[in-house]
């Protein structure tokens, strides 16, 4: 396997709050990963510490062999890790075409820096944005925050896109959505993936995130409690895994 991203006995937490606990996950080129868990079992704090908006050692996160810990946020997204936060964090001061446009940002700077010929620099922009989700370009002038839940789960997931990432991390995509419109959302998943993007998605919804995933990681205060295919793991190991108990 290509490994894109790695942690290696990361820890992390919220000041004197110590939320991980020795992690060890890997995501290779072309992986959907999903991390799995309860509510505090560490999995968004993962996201955020690989992210650089919290601090980590720089060896407890390396991106392509490369230690990347501790990183400021602005540099690692310039790398190629794209990050779509829960609660989906739109400007509100801004239309949906904007917000759009801001995640181009990254993208930009990556090519002057490595020049426009990578793959990356190629693929999504705002015609493929639109569409891949085409409400979007009909809603493209209004406010981001005055579209449905849904719609604005899509503007944060088209604004990542639009930095070209190789990795594209999802924080609880399904949360406080109709299962109609979550469906509609992981319905765009494998265009997202076609052309050979990685994918790291927080999902508390076991039996989702296994049928988008091909491995999984379950995460139980802070730590690795199980992981492996996701087809292959039984539901009574899961359970277990995510709830601590058996089945």
């Amino acid at each position: 396997m290509n490994t894109l991203l790695a942690t290696h006995g990361l820890t992390g937490g919220y000041g004197d709050f110590q939320a991980l606990f020795g992690v060890d996950i890997e995501v290779g080129q072309g992986e959907v990963v999903a991390l799995i868990g309860a509510n505090g079992a560490g999995k968004s704090t993962l996201l955020k510490t690989v992210t650089g908006l919290l601090p980590a050692k720089a060896d407890q996160v390396t991106w392509r062999g490369a230690p990347i810990g501790g990183m400021p946020a602005e540099r690692i997204v310039g790398l190629g890790l794209a990050l779509v936060p829960e609660g989906r964090r739109l400007f509100a001061s801004l239309t949906v075409e904007e917000n759009l446009l801001l995640g181009a940002q990254a993208n930009r700077a990556r090519r002057n820096t490595r020049g426009s010929t990578q793959r990356a620099a190629q693929r999504w922009n705002l015609d493929t944005i639109y569409a891949l989700f085409p409400i979007l370009k009909e809603k493209r002038h209004h406010p981001s925050t005055s579209l449905s839940g849904g719609q604005q789960q899509m503007v944060a997931i088209g604004r990542a896109l639009m930095s070209n990432p190789s990795l594209l991390m999802c924080d609880e995509l399904s949360l406080g959505l109709a299962p109609i419109v979550v469906r509609e959302i992981y319905e765009a998943l494998p265009a997202i993936v076609a052309d050979g993007m990685s994918v790291l998605i927080v999902e508390q919804d076991v039996q989702l995130a296994r049928r988008v995933s091909q491995r999984f990681y379950c995460l139980q205060e802070g730590r690795v409690s199980l992981s492996g295919t996701s087809a292959d793991a039984s539901d009574a190991d899961i359970a277990n895994a995510y709830f601590g108990v058996a089945a």
